[in-house]
């Protein structure tokens, strides 16, 4: 039987358990998502959330992979970046199923997972990445031995722009889904700041006069995607222009969005490079990004102390050494 890996995210919203073979055999992919029908995330509820799934997860994980934990190899699990109570959920559930099991366990950066998972499941490997999720909008590529940072929000993440203007018209979180099938209806496009500064882009204008806005909030779901979607394309264009590369990979939670892709892909057309975005299975928080990315840093050689694994919440993208070529 082939090398396994067992996968835990807990870094936001998401409890997940992936198991992924040693040659990148996707075997399971179970999680659960912290869901409001109003307000937003407290972490100490989502992390609540996080410990009353844990078991049920992990068990689910282990039946539809058809095996037991005697069948794995190693553990590895998100400790950054991320909000610390549910980072500790994770954290303590892998140490005890590690120490219990006698099993290795690799720490890995959640960004980073975003990253490799998609370079797994679409057979690339070398491209301009757009990350975008709930805090996080990047444009990142990888230069040497490091991922570097081309371009991100100067203020808030255009997942959770999109999440907090949900929150605030009612829709509840999470909110992109919700604003992407309103956005279907709208018919008007409401003229929002356009803030792009470099390859830096800026979200806080937009969400201020969208939420003062008096228009139907149609139309501004539309406008809102419209613009700050716009913004992306410009700013990746850019990045593919810069780096030479011919293939850019959309990451992250808001990678599921339908118009965003088309944007996107069309603009990749239209300069001869290709577009790829990370199927929905794995375009958001789940275990198996994190399996795959504990068993390219074991694979390399990583060894981790157990008593010594510890999160890092703050930990950014390009602060992580690449030890592994994927």
């Amino acid at each position: 039987m082939q090398k396994m890996c067992l996968g835990i995210e807990s870094t936001a919203h998401t409890f997940g358990v992936g198991i992924v073979t040693f040659s990148g055999e996707i075997l399971a992919n179970v999680k659960s998502t912290f869901q409001t029908e109003k307000g937003g995330m407290i972490p100490i509820e989502v992390a609540n959330h996080h410990e009353k799934v844990k078991q049920t997860i992990f068990d689910k994980a282990l039946k539809e992979a058809n095996c037991t934990i005697k069948d794995i190899s190693l553990i590895a699990v998100a400790v950054a970046p991320g909000l610390s109570p549910c980072l500790f959920v994770g954290l303590n559930f892998a140490k005890q199923i590690a120490k219990e099991n006698n099993l290795p366990i690799v720490g890995i950066n959640h960004s980073i997972a975003h990253l490799t998972i998609g370079n797994l499941v679409c057979k690339i490997n070398d491209p301009v990445y757009l990350y975008v999720s709930g805090p996080n909008t990047q444009v990142i590529a990888k230069s040497g031995n490091k991922f570097r940072v081309f371009g991100e929000t100067v203020d808030v993440g255009l997942g959770n722009m999109l999440d907090k203007f949900a929150r605030e018209i009612g829709l509840g979180f999470p909110g992109g889904p919700k604003i992407e099938q309103l956005a279907k209806k709208g018919k008007n496009y409401i003229e929002l700041p356009y803030s792009v500064k470099g390859m830096d882009v800026s979200f806080a204008g937009m969400l201020t006069k969208a939420l003062r806005s008096k228009a139907e909030k149609e139309d501004l779901c539309f406008s809102l995607q419209e613009t700050s979607f716009a913004m992306l394309a410009e700013v990746a264009e850019r990045a593919l222009a810069h780096t030479g590369k011919k293939e850019l990979l959309l990451i992250g939670g808001v990678a599921a969005n339908k118009r965003l892709g088309k944007m996107l892909d069309e603009m990749c057309k239209a300069r001869g490079a290709n577009f790829f975005a990370v199927p929905l299975e794995y375009s958001g928080d789940q275990g198996v990004m994190a399996a795959w990315q504990g068993i390219l840093q074991y694979k390399a050689g990583e060894r981790t102390d157990i008593a010594k694994l510890d999160i890092r919440p703050y930990e950014r993208t390009d602060e992580v050494d690449v030890i592994w070529s994927s």
